[in-house]
């Protein structure tokens, strides 16, 4: 996603950080290149024109800002501008003073809209509250049971009556299930077409009248491109949406449709979902957002990811093994299961800063097939052997070669850059003897 806007624009900001002054002429030159950027990218075109128009008015005739270079000045209000363009500032779900609090999903099918059912309720889980799903989906085959099955995935009890053919009445008896049950958030996966009609939004705009939800969120599939933005403009006129949910954020999309629907409808995105998994639904941030297409890093959601995925105790342990040299291959898997966690190399890297677009080329280097190689062979080690990497002699190389589907080389150079790192460790254990203080380590 935004792989294609993120080359343009990290070029055109790397032609502006150097500059000194710039003509009016130079301005306007850049924001051709920034409009044909984003046109590129599928943005919509009068959202592309309202942008460029918006830079242009604050980067021309503008003071220059003390501690801003020319160059540096026009960067800056690009970014500015397109954290406004995605929303300005993260928002999220209102909550209810008395609960339950209802959330009500929309959206056609194939948008990923159960799935992101279980996802929001997984997130929610993490952040001590108590939802139930309920399957109001009755005329798309195996919907209520799909939601069974996603929502068991995830913990999360569901409310569901397969013989039941009335939707509304379907969940206003989960919301009444849900105050007596301890719920606090009823999330309802509604019904769902191939494509908008009316019969769908009278459908829905019944449930809206009978249940009052207090979110109703927009389910769209960011690989849909402008066709998304032109189904959230059908459903905010007939609903009132309160937030949009954009999933497969982590496809080929070329993003466009992320960029246009918060101007068009006026609607936050609330939510981005990413990959399969139930934990693949985070909050989405602008400013963040802006500062990733910009190439300027996103190490806020690199460290949230972090904390996720580390155990705090487990981190400590470490610590302690590591001041002590005593880092083993189990050790070292545990880290690399961790990192694993927190989601695709190519996006971690894409988060620190100055990197922009040759986290691609480093991911390639160190992919997730070579993690996986790695993993594999620490896998067809004895426990032994993973303690203590010393006694791994010729025939036991070639058993793990053989074990892992990899080369004795592969092997081989696996030991010795193990052996290199505990010595570095051993080192630096060494140095902070006597003093105070801990080592701070970056997964701590």
């Amino acid at each position: 996603m935004f792989e294609a806007l993120q080359d343009r624009l990290q070029k055109i900001v790397a032609s502006l950080t150097g500059r000194g002054a710039l003509s009016e002429a130079d301005v306007d030159a850049t924001l051709r290149e920034v409009r044909l950027a984003l046109l590129e990218a599928d943005v919509n075109f009068k959202v592309a024109r309202t942008f460029v128009d918006r830079v242009r008015a604050q980067a021309v005739g503008q003071d220059v800002l003390q501690h801003f270079s020319p160059g540096q000045q026009v960067v800056k209000v690009v970014h500015d501008e397109l954290v406004r363009l995605l929303g300005g500032s993260s928002k999220d779900l209102r909550f209810a003073d008395r609960p339950p609090t209802v959330v009500m999903l929309v959206g056609v099918h194939g948008a990923g809209k159960t799935t992101t059912a279980a996802k929001l309720a997984r997130l929610l889980q993490r952040r001590g509250r108590h939802p139930l799903l309920v399957a109001t989906d009755l005329r798309r085959p195996a919907a209520v049971t799909q939601l069974q099955v996603v929502g068991k995935d995830a913990g999360v009890n569901v409310f569901a009556d397969p013989a039941a053919s009335d939707p509304i009445s379907v969940a206003a008896a989960a919301i009444e299930h849900a105050g007596r049950g301890g719920h606090d958030v009823v999330i309802i996966d509604g019904a769902g077409r191939q494509h908008v009609d009316d019969a769908l939004m009278a459908e829905l705009t019944q449930m809206r009248e009978a249940i009052h939800p207090h979110n109703v969120l927009l389910v769209v599939d960011a690989m849909t491109g402008q066709d998304a933005v032109a189904m959230a403009e059908h459903f905010q006129a007939a609903l009132g949406l309160d937030g949009v949910v954009v999933t497969k954020l982590d496809g080929d999309a070329r993003g466009g449709a992320v960029l246009s629907i918060v101007e068009v409808t006026q609607t936050p995105v609330l939510f981005v979902g990413t990959g399969e998994k139930l934990d693949g639904l985070q909050p989405f941030h602008p400013d963040r957002m802006a500062s990733r297409i910009l190439g300027m890093g996103d190490v806020l959601t690199l460290i949230e990811r972090a904390q996720d995925a580390v155990d705090a105790d487990a981190a400590a342990a470490m610590e302690r093994k590591l001041r002590r040299a005593e880092f083993s291959f189990e050790d070292f898997r545990e880290q690399l299961r961790q990192v694993k966690k927190m989601g695709p190399l190519d996006s971690l890297l894409e988060m620190l800063p100055g990197l922009g677009g040759r986290a691609r080329g480093l991911a390639g280097t160190v992919d997730e097939k070579s993690l996986r190689q790695v993993e594999a062979m620490i896998d067809s080690m004895t426990p032994d052997e993973r303690r203590h990497p010393h006694m791994i002699d010729g025939s036991r190389r070639r058993r793990i070669a053989r074990g892992s589907g990899t080369t004795i080389q592969d092997v081989n150079r696996l030991l010795r850059q193990f052996e290199e790192a505990r010595k570095l460790f051993r080192r630096v254990a060494e140095m902070q003897k006597g003093k105070r203080g801990k080592i701070q380590f970056p997964l701590q």
